[in-house]
């Protein structure tokens, strides 16, 4: 049996260019800059912005810290 090939185009119609997932991404995108310019990160240093209580949306400077990116991904996410 051949295996299925997965459909980028439909995934990212149908959730990736949702509202919502543009707001969150654009607001994840805001927290990495921010701590760029405060020095904590920079490209390509293998580190991630974390949220500590998982909402992309709260930028506040308590709610984020840098962790390594697998620390960061072997998180269980909540739902906020």
């Amino acid at each position: 049996m051949k295996p299925r090939k997965r459909n980028f185009g439909k995934e990212y119609a149908q959730f990736h260019a949702s509202p919502e997932q543009k707001k969150a991404r654009a607001s994840r995108n805001a927290a990495r800059r921010k701590l760029e310019r405060e020095g904590r990160v920079s490209k390509g240093d293998g580190r991630d912005v974390d949220h500590v209580n998982s909402s992309p949306t709260d930028n506040s400077p308590k709610n984020l810290r840098v962790r390594s990116r697998k620390a960061n991904r072997s998180d269980h996410r909540r739902v906020y």
